[in-house]
């Protein structure tokens, strides 16, 4: 299920970084090199039916690449 984020996202924290990646090659093969860091936050989200709800958020992110393959963990409300 795909979704867009409405609001900025909170409580962003870093809680892998680097060779501790378990997708690291499969990143580094899609995106290219970068320093490579798995982060979660809290963002208010739409789901493509047009609901919206508070979400824990992780994704991807390299200096110079940006955020990659946003996913919803888990909803707050």
């Amino acid at each position: 299920m795909g979704f867009t984020l409405i609001g900025p996202l909170s409580n962003v924290e870093t809680f892998v970084s680097g060779r501790s990646i378990r997708e690291l090659p499969r990143l580094l093969k899609v995106y290219g090199p970068g320093r490579w860091r798995k982060r979660k936050g809290e963002a208010r989200i739409r789901l493509e039916d047009g609901t919206t709800h508070s979400a824990e958020v992780h994704w991807y992110e390299a200096t110079g690449i940006g955020r990659k393959e946003l996913k919803i963990k888990r909803y707050l409300d």
